[in-house]
């Protein structure tokens, strides 16, 4: 069990490695697993697709998702090259991946300029307090939205 854990481990590494060296975003590679297979792999891809989200825990858990045919990845675990950021982790749990295997920690990543920290303490702090401030909006009309959702016949929840 520890090798193939090591084997999963190193695919992201090389994945990281591939995409870092080909320009593509940071040294950040994952593999999506269940029942010792790889189901979805992913690299950062920010740069090289000009979308903030494209982490790699992102693109392995939409690749994981569309070959499984699936939104949920149950029974399934990540392998990360880094500690996930607060995105990533939330996408994980969305996704509800049971478990995860990282190598570098958010205090290593934040030594070559990918620092989650303080995003980590934004999320913790009251919505109003927050660097980037949000407040509610129509929330009786979106509210509606609500209502009808939780009246669609054939609804899928999530």
């Amino acid at each position: 069990m520890k090798d193939s854990r090591e084997f999963f481990m190193r695919h992201a590494i090389a994945l990281a490695r591939r995409g870092m060296n080909e320009g593509h975003g940071g040294p950040f590679g994952a593999v999506v697993v269940r029942d010792h297979v790889i189901v979805g792999e992913g690299w950062n891809r920010v740069l090289s697709t000009n979308d903030p989200t494209a982490h790699g825990e992102i693109c392995a858990i939409r690749d994981a998702c569309s070959r499984i045919g699936s939104h949920i990845l149950a029974n399934c675990e990540i392998f990360t090259t880094g500690q996930p950021c607060p995105m990533c982790l939330g996408a994980i749990h969305w996704a509800r991946i049971s478990r995860i295997y990282y190598g570098f920690s958010i205090a290593d990543a934040a030594t070559i300029g990918f620092d989650d920290t303080e995003f980590f303490k934004q999320i913790s702090l009251p919505p109003e307090q927050r660097l980037i401030s949000s407040m509610e909006m129509l929330r009786g009309e979106s509210l509606e939205l609500v209502n009808e959702f939780a009246h669609l016949p054939h609804r899928i929840t999530y």
